[in-house]
């Protein structure tokens, strides 16, 4: 990152810590304090934290929903799934809640709900460890949680990715059907033009300027080598992944995604 975004993300630390210190056994203070931490890299001590939350609050979901998200980070798939299905247990039977963005978009407008990003990422941690059927079903449950254009295209994206995987592209065809060029997605871009890719409307060879040291650029060249992938064409996939891992993006999901399906093509 930036040296400017860095300081502006050392100084949110510090606020977080400061209302940590203030009130140890508050749960969004320990949910702060780890989101803050992990922004800055600190993802071990990140997950520490979300397990101090999740002794001081067993039966908070966003502490196991969090800490699930930074075990995919650090290529703990098992333990992610563990937590995430643990979160979704929880939560059943209750009304759904934003989630405040750490990050917020341009719009600052928050556009995920707890429950929508525990699925979310109970479906990426399955995906990722080549579970297809179980990240079906994840995913499927993702979606009916998404109520506004970026959880819809974020949702289809892996969705359509699952099934493609799973050799079903008639119901992956059907996942597009919903998408268009003039949906007004804010955050998720990336996800929003591979699903026009999907349908035809932009032509892989157009993105071949990706920056894979750009977070969107990770995710779009990943999702270019996994269409070569699930059409029969693995020898042009892996130089995509392996492009998508020479990148800076160790900790984004298409930089992740590239690197365990390498590990499978090896």
């Amino acid at each position: 990152m930036s040296p400017a975004i860095r300081e502006a993300r050392i100084q949110e630390l510090a606020i977080a810590q400061a209302a940590y210190d203030k009130s140890p056994s508050d749960a969004d203070a320990i949910i702060w304090l780890g989101r803050r931490t992990a922004y800055l890299g600190e993802y071990q001590k990140a997950i520490d934290i979300f397990t101090e939350g999740v002794k001081k609050h067993p039966k908070d979901a966003r502490m196991l929903r969090h800490r699930g998200h930074r075990w995919i980070t650090l290529r703990q798939f098992d333990r992610a799934i563990a937590d995430l299905t643990k979160a979704a247990e929880l939560e059943r039977g209750k009304k759904d809640e934003i989630e405040p963005d750490g990050l917020p978009n341009d719009r600052n407008i928050p556009l995920t709900t707890l429950q929508s990003n525990i699925w979310y990422h109970l479906g990426l941690a399955h995906y990722l460890r080549g579970e297809f059927d179980q990240a079906l079903a994840a995913y499927r449950t993702c979606m009916e949680l998404s109520k506004n254009p970026d959880g819809v295209v974020s949702a289809s994206h892996w969705l359509y990715m699952t099934l493609r995987r799973l050799g079903r592209p008639e119901e992956a065809e059907r996942v597009l059907e919903p998408i268009s060029s003039d949906m007004e997605v804010i955050e998720n871009a990336a996800y929003h033009k591979l699903l026009l890719m999907y349908r035809g409307e932009i032509a892989p060879e157009e993105f071949a300027g990706e920056d894979p040291s750009s977070v969107d650029g990770a995710t779009i060249l990943y999702g270019v080598g996994n269409w070569h992938l699930y059409n029969g064409q693995a020898e042009r996939a892996r130089p995509v992944f392996e492009r998508v891992t020479s990148g800076k993006q160790w900790a984004s999901f298409g930089f992740i995604a590239a690197e365990s399906d390498l590990h499978r093509l090896q």
